[in-house]
């Protein structure tokens, strides 16, 4: 579990709460009209730009902004040299035997293994490659949208709010509720977009850099295991995929 996202999601909503709590009466700030006119209002124009199937798959996807942990290009470096040296010594199909928990690099090693192409290997891995970019994307871009639109329709509630009031100047009574609509559609809008809906696209956009990065190193692991590359050269051409403080480190210690 990515422990950063459910503390940050935790406490940007708690900084909210216990800043409503401390200031008077909790429900006040609860208002039936407001969140139909925000939560329903995002949730119809969001399935307007997308399909339904896409819309709720994007909650399939933005788990892996709280459940997903990536593995380290450290560690996939490492157990891609040591396929590369078992692959070097006993031939391609002594990888058959080894044991390899990522399913990506698993899947790779079995294309070699089965005596395909390296061209049509590496064809099919970054067809694999592109579609999960392609899934990302989508996520992203729904709760992008969602985020784009709650400031939206709560400008809208704020809008219908302000007539309501506007229209009933000579009811007292009326006022109070028209302008709780006003403000606290704006409230909304501005909690959903800005402590939930944009900082969860930005984490998933980290999370679909990483597994790029990741791929595309087992990808290169691949392809230098089809080529019958030293594992030596191929260490030194999978570090370049490695950020320039990392690499350093790295090359130090190999060096000690």
């Amino acid at each position: 579990m990515d422990l950063a996202t459910l503390i940050g999601l935790l406490a940007a909503l708690g900084v909210i709460v216990g800043a409503i709590a401390t200031g008077g009466d909790f429900m006040l700030f609860i208002n039936v009209p407001s969140l139909l006119i925000v939560i329903g209002g995002t949730i119809g124009s969001v399935l307007m730009k997308f399909p339904l199937g896409t819309f709720f798959g994007a909650f399939k996807v933005a788990m892996k902004a709280f459940l997903h942990k990536s593995e380290s290009p450290e560690k996939i470096i490492e157990e891609g040299l040591q396929l590369a040296n078992t692959a070097r010594k006993n031939g391609l199909l002594a990888l058959e035997s080894v044991e390899v928990a990522n399913e990506f690099l698993k899947k790779g090693i079995q294309l070699c293994v089965d005596g395909h192409d390296p061209d049509f290997v590496r064809r099919m891995l970054n067809k694999d490659i592109n579609q999960a970019i392609e899934r990302h994307d989508t996520g992203q871009s729904i709760f992008k949208s969602i985020g784009d639109l709650a400031p939206a329709m709560g400008m809208i509630g704020t809008l219908i709010g302000l007539v309501q009031m506007l229209s009933a100047m000579d009811d007292p009574k009326a006022i109070g509720p028209a302008m709780a609509v006003a403000l606290l559609t704006t409230l909304y809008g501005a909690v959903i977009a800005n402590a939930f809906a944009l900082p969860l696209a930005d984490k998933l956009a980290y999370r679909s850099s990483e597994e790029r990065v990741n791929k595309s190193l087992i990808l290169e692991t691949i392809s230098g295991i089809q080529e019958g590359l030293n594992p030596r050269v191929l260490e030194t051409l999978l570090k370049t995929y490695l950020p320039g403080s990392k690499r350093d480190k790295e090359m130090a210690q190999a060096g000690g």
